[in-house]
């Protein structure tokens, strides 16, 4: 941080949404410089190259995608700071975020001054999680959630990526293509996911999918 003005990498996609973060940020008194990138598989490098305080990042990215670029700049920076700012809105990504080290989380669907102040609380070595983010514990789907938490914690990483995409009826083939894995890779990883949920079907995924709030029913 230099003169107490934070720098901001965006990690986004979509152009148009970069434009917006940009412009958006660029209106904040502490915020200095702000740089991006479209895809999660060059974070590793321009954040090695530009040193930002904060990376501001979304989570449905084509390539690796957001949890596992997380994962890989915590392994390249465990101080490196991730704000992640996703259209997802359950707590089961929320979850999943932060246990890959990010150090807030922020819904798109929040308004402006809600970004501003994560970023700056992130900034200064805190974390930040979008109050209406935060589980309720007299709402019936976090109470449904409680109850297949420990089969979530069955899946590694990448089997997370691979099962919200199957989740979401998506082939093995277009999984393959999207996370840049081999076909048989996939394959393998559907079987090990339905072997650990007890499962045969991928409407059986979908459903526990339902229920953790990873996809709308």
């Amino acid at each position: 941080m230099i003169d107490n003005k934070i720098s901001v990498l965006l990690v986004d996609d979509h152009e148009v949404v970069r434009a917006g973060f940009r412009m958006l940020l660029s209106t904040q008194a502490f915020i200095g410089d702000i740089m991006d990138v479209n895809r999660g598989e060059l974070v590793g490098q321009e954040y090695e190259r530009l040193q930002p305080d904060v990376v501001v990042m979304d989570l449905s990215m084509p390539g690796i995608g957001g949890l596992e670029t997380i994962r890989r700049l915590h392994r390249q920076d465990a101080d490196a700071v991730v704000l992640v700012y996703s259209i997802h809105d359950e707590s089961i990504y929320v979850e999943r975020a932060m246990q890959a080290g990010a150090k807030g989380y922020v819904s798109k669907n929040s308004a402006a001054e809600v970004l501003a102040e994560a970023v700056k609380t992130v900034a200064g070595g805190k974390q930040y999680i979008e109050q209406k983010l935060l589980p309720e514990k007299d709402d019936v789907r976090y109470v449904d959630i409680d109850h297949y938490r420990e089969v979530v914690d069955l899946l590694s990483p990448r089997e997370f990526d691979v099962f919200c995409r199957l989740a979401r009826g998506m082939t093995a083939h277009a999984v393959a293509t999207d996370l840049h894995l081999g076909y048989k890779t996939v394959a393998n990883y559907n079987t090990q996911i339905k072997s650990k949920l007890k499962v045969s079907t991928a409407a059986e995924l979908a459903n526990i999918a339902v229920v953790l709030g990873i996809i709308k029913p």
